[in-house]
C-alpha cells in the first residue's frame, strides 16, 4: 500500500497528449519515488477554467466541478482530490467553496447531477500537488530522496498568479511566496530569492487575443530571471510554464531581446534530483532545452 493516495484530476492540458503531458509525465515519476499514488476520477470532465465564464453561466461552471467531485466521492472515498494544473485547481476550489457555503446553490447543483445519478457531498478536498507535497509529506521528507543534487544550478521560482491567490500553506505570502524557493534549495539547487516577477500574470488568453499585451508582461518575467542571474525558471502551472517557453521568440522579435531560457516544471527537476533519468523527468518536452537539467541526469548516481 502506497504511503499516500489521492484522487488525482489531471486535467485537460497536464492528460496525456496534452500540451502539458511531460508534466503528467514527471509528477508520475516523482510520485513513484515518494510512494505516492495518484488515482485518476473515472470519467473526469474539462473543470471549464475558461469556456464556463464564456455563458454557460454560473450553475454550470459550478455543476461540471461537481461532477467530477461526486465522481472521486463514489469511486475514490476517503481520498482528497488533487490536481497538477493551476487552473484547474483554482476554478475547482472555487466551485467547492460556493457549494459548501450555499445550501441553495448545492441543491441545485445536485439536482443537476440527479440525470447523472449522481450526488455531491461534500466530503473530499480540492489541492494542489505542491500543497500535497509540502503539507502532506513536508521538505524534510522531499529531501531525504535527493540523489543529484542541482548544484551549480540558479532557479528562478515563477509561481504566477493563479496558485497565488487563495493558496493554502500556512505562513505563505501572498506578495513573495516562497515554496518554491525552498522545494529548489531542497533538492540542492540554488533560488533566485530576489526574483521580482515571481507573482506576475503571464498574461493567460491574452497570449491569443492581445499578444502584445502578453508579451509585454512575458518580456518582464524573463527578463527579471536574466538580470537576477537564473539559468532556468521554475513554475508549479501549465499556462505559465507553456507561455513563458512558447513566446520568448515572438518576445524576441518585438522587442530585439535575445531571450532563450528554459522554463521547467518543479516536477522535472525533483525527478532529476531523484536520481530519473531525463525521459522520466520529460525533459525531451520541452521547446527551449534545459540542457543543465540533462546533463545533470545523464550522470551517474554518487556512491
Amino acid at each position: 500500500m502506497a504511503k499516500k493516495e489521492y484522487a488525482f484530476y489531471p486535467g485537460c492540458t497536464s492528460h496525456y497528449r496534452g500540451s502539458a503531458s511531460n508534466y503528467l509525465v514527471s509528477v508520475e515519476s516523482m510520485c513513484k519515488t515518494l510512494d505516492v499514488k495518484l488515482t485518476q476520477i473515472p470519467d473526469w470532465n474539462c473543470c471549464g477554467a475558461s469556456v464556463s465564464y464564456a455563458g454557460s453561466g454560473e450553475l454550470a461552471r459550478h455543476v461540471i466541478n461537481a461532477r467530477n467531485f461526486a465522481l472521486a466521492e463514489q469511486s475514490l472515498p476517503g481520498q482528497d482530490i488533487v490536481a497538477t494544473c493551476a487552473a484547474c485547481w483554482l476554478n475547482a476550489r472555487e466551485s467547492k467553496e460556493k457549494l459548501d457555503a450555499s445550501a441553495e446553490l448545492l441543491a441545485d447543483t445536485n439536482e443537476a447531477l440527479k440525470e447523472a445519478g449522481l450526488r455531491y457531498q461534500g466530503v473530499a478536498s480540492v489541492r494542489h500537488m505542491v500543497e500535497v507535497l509540502i503539507e502532506d509529506l513536508g521538505y524534510g521528507e522531499i529531501g531525504s530522496h535527493v540523489v543529484k543534487p542541482l548544484e551549480g544550478v540558479r532557479f528562478a521560482g515563477y509561481v504566477g498568479c493563479q496558485t497565488n491567490r487563495p493558496f493554502g500553506i500556512a505562513g505563505e505570502s501572498f506578495e513573495n511566496p516562497v515554496y518554491l524557493d525552498k522545494l529548489v534549495e531542497t533538492m540542492g539547487g540554488e533560488a533566485v530569492t530576489d526574483y521580482d516577477q515571481k507573482v506576475t500574470c503571464c498574461g493567460g488568453a491574452l497570449a491569443v487575443s492581445e499578444p502584445e499585451k502578453s508579451q509585454a508582461q512575458i518580456k518582464d518575467i524573463v527578463e527579471s530571471a536574466y538580470d537576477h542571474g537564473a539559468d532556468m525558471i521554475v513554475t508549479p502551472c501549465p499556462l505559465c510554464q507553456a507561455n513563458v517557453e512558447i513566446y520568448q521568440a515572438d518576445v524576441n522579435k518585438r522587442y530585439g531581446t535575445k531571450f532563450n531560457i528554459p522554463v521547467t516544471y518543479y516536477s522535472q527537476l525533483m525527478t532529476v534530483a531523484y536520481g530519473g533519468t531525463a525521459k522520466e523527468a520529460a525533459l525531451d518536452g520541452q521547446i527551449i532545452r534545459a540542457t543543465k537539467l540533462e546533463e545533470i541526469a545523464a550522470k551517474p548516481v554518487k556512491k
